[in-house]
């Protein structure tokens, strides 16, 4: 009689599969047995100059420091303009009243300014916070709707870019935590 696996066997029969190889002396090592695809190739292109545009829209102010990270990280090798548009929650760490609590995002922020980054905020959103568009630091311009903003810059050539707020630091050691502090 014929039985029909299930695919939630496979893990468990590809798991069974290395154990025997390395049990009974397949000539297949530990480490081929694990890559059965190979290894990835290297492609260190040079990019061309490429404006960009980031739909910043976090609940948590304190992720613009992962938008710092994504934005420094993208500006090097495409060379172009940058414009980050805020028009969310996250806009309440721009506003002056909160630079005490926000103050090392905002110096980021800053910095990135200070390297030719735009920050654009959406009036719309600004207005339904319960600012006013002279409540923010200088180096934010303040424009009418964001979507239409970020839809207006991909119109002159701005590429986009959705940076989600997750941080891939360190993601290697949730699944090897033995590898931590090894390479």
């Amino acid at each position: 009689m014929k039985q029909i696996m299930k695919v939630g066997h496979w893990p468990r029969l590809a798991l069974l599969s290395v154990m025997g190889m390395l049990m009974f002396g397949n000539p297949l090592s530990a480490e081929e047995a694990m890559s059965p695809y190979g290894t990835s190739t290297t492609n260190m292109h040079e990019y061309p100059v490429i404006d960009a545009v980031f739909d910043a829209n976090y609940e948590d102010p304190n992720k613009l420091n992962i938008l710092y990270a994504f934005v420094k990280n993208t500006m090097k090798p495409l060379k172009g303009k940058m414009v980050v548009v805020t028009h969310g929650p996250e806009l309440r760490a721009f506003a002056k009243e909160n630079y005490v609590k926000y103050q090392g995002v905002m110096d980021k922020m800053k910095q990135l300014a200070d390297m030719g980054v735009e920050f654009r905020m959406c009036n719309n959103a600004l207005r339904a916070a319960g600012y006013a568009p002279d409540d923010f630091h200088g180096f934010v311009t303040i424009v009418p709707a964001g979507f239409p903003e970020i839809a207006y810059l991909q119109h002159q050539g701005f590429t986009y870019i959705n940076p989600l707020p997750y941080s891939v630091r360190d993601v290697r050691y949730k699944e090897r935590p033995e590898l931590r502090g090894k390479k």
